[in-house]
C-alpha cells in the first residue's frame, strides 16, 4: 500500500460505520436508563493532569508543546479527565455524580496482540457512592450494557487491585518471608464462585483478610441487585492503571477471547484533584465490543441452522 495509515489506527467504511453507531445508541440509551448523564471533556489536556492522576501511565500519552510553551498531552483514557471535571465544574454541586461517555482515546503503544493507539471507550463513572453499593451499580450497569450489546455470554472477573501491594507490604522480600511468599503464589489460580474466597481465607495473613472481605461485601451486594450470576471472582486479576484502590473488574466474552474492558474504584484519584471523593467506573471497548457482537451474531445465526 502507498498511503498506510499508522500502525494501531484504522479506517472505518460506512457498513461498519453504520453498525459502530448503533452499537454507541444503544449503549447511550442503556447508560441513560440507569441515570448516567453523558459528559465530553477535550481530546488534549495539560500533561501535568494526567501525571497527577497517574504519574506511572502519563507517559503512555502522546505528548506535545503549545504555542507558549505549555506541555499538552491526548487523553489517554476517560477516567482522569472525568476526575479533573468533577473536581473544577462540580466542585459547588452535591454527589453522587452518574457521568457516562463515549469517546476516543489515544495512547503510545506499540501495537501488538490487537492494542490500538487510536480507540474509542464507552463506560461510566460513578462518583461520591462508596463500596461496596457503588460497586454493585457500576457492575449491575455494566451487565445491562453487555446485554444491550447482545452478549449475553459475556463474563464480568471480579478481583482486588490491593490485594498484592499489601500482601507484599505486610511480607516484605527478607529470607525469612520467601517462602510465606511462595505458600501465597496460589493465589493467581484462585477464580470462581465465592467458595475462592474461604479457600484464599485459609491462606491466612492481613491482606489476604482484608481483600476477602471487600470481595465478599462486593459479591453480597452484586447478588441483592441479581446480577451476580455474570460475575467470576479472580484473585489473580490485575489492572494497568495506577489509581485503582479496591474493587476492580474486567470482562471477557468466549466468543472473542480478548478483554472487553475493565474498571474499578479509584477512591483516591479525586482527592489528587482537591476533592476526596469515592469513586468507581468501567469503560468498554466499542471497537473490541463491535468485533464480538458480530461474532455472537454469526455464532446465533449457525446454531438456528
Amino acid at each position: 500500500m502507498i498511503h498506510p495509515t499508522p500502525p494501531g489506527t484504522r479506517d472505518i467504511l460506512p457498513e461498519e460505520m453504520r453498525e459502530l453507531r448503533a452499537l454507541e445508541a444503544a449503549l447511550r440509551a442503556a447508560f441513560e436508563q440507569h441515570g448516567f448523564g453523558e459528559v465530553a471533556t477535550p481530546t488534549i489536556e495539560y500533561a501535568e493532569v494526567l501525571r497527577r492522576g497517574d504519574e506511572r501511565y502519563a507517559n503512555a500519552a502522546y505528548r506535545f508543546f503549545d504555542e507558549r510553551g505549555d506541555l499538552l498531552a491526548m487523553r489517554s483514557d476517560m477516567t482522569i479527565p472525568i476526575a479533573r471535571l468533577v473536581a473544577t465544574r462540580l466542585q459547588s454541586e452535591e454527589p453522587p455524580f452518574r457521568l457516562s461517555y463515549i469517546a476516543h482515546a489515544y495512547r503510545a503503544v506499540s501495537p501488538q496482540r490487537g492494542q490500538m493507539r487510536e480507540f474509542t471507550q464507552a463506560g461510566v463513572e460513578l462518583i461520591g457512592a462508596p463500596a461496596p453499593e457503588g460497586t454493585a451499580e457500576v457492575v449491575e450497569v455494566l451487565s445491562g450494557a453487555l446485554d444491550t450489546a447482545g452478549l449475553n455470554r459475556a463474563i464480568v472477573g471480579l478481583g482486588d487491585a490491593d490485594l498484592y501491594s499489601q500482601l507484599l507490604a505486610g511480607l516484605g522480600v527478607a529470607d525469612e518471608a520467601r517462602t510465606r511468599i511462595l505458600d501465597r503464589l496460589a493465589l493467581p489460580g484462585m477464580r470462581g464462585s465465592p467458595e475462592v474466597l474461604d479457600h484464599a481465607t485459609e491462606l491466612g495473613g492481613e491482606a489476604v483478610e482484608r481483600a476477602t472481605q471487600r470481595l465478599r461485601a462486593t459479591y453480597d451486594a452484586l447478588a441483592a441487585r441479581g446480577v451476580a450470576d455474570r460475575v467470576q471472582l479472580d484473585l489473580g486479576l490485575l489492572r494497568d492503571l495506577g489509581y485503582y484502590t479496591g474493587a476492580i473488574l474486567e470482562v471477557y466474552d468466549p466468543a472473542l477471547g480478548h478483554i472487553l474492558g475493565g474498571g474499578g474504584r479509584y477512591d483516591g484519584l479525586l482527592a489528587r484533584f482537591g476533592r476526596e471523593l469515592p469513586a468507581a467506573g468501567f469503560a468498554l471497548y466499542l471497537e473490541r465490543l463491535h468485533v464480538a457482537q458480530t461474532e455472537e451474531e454469526r455464532l446465533t445465526r449457525e446454531a438456528g441452522r
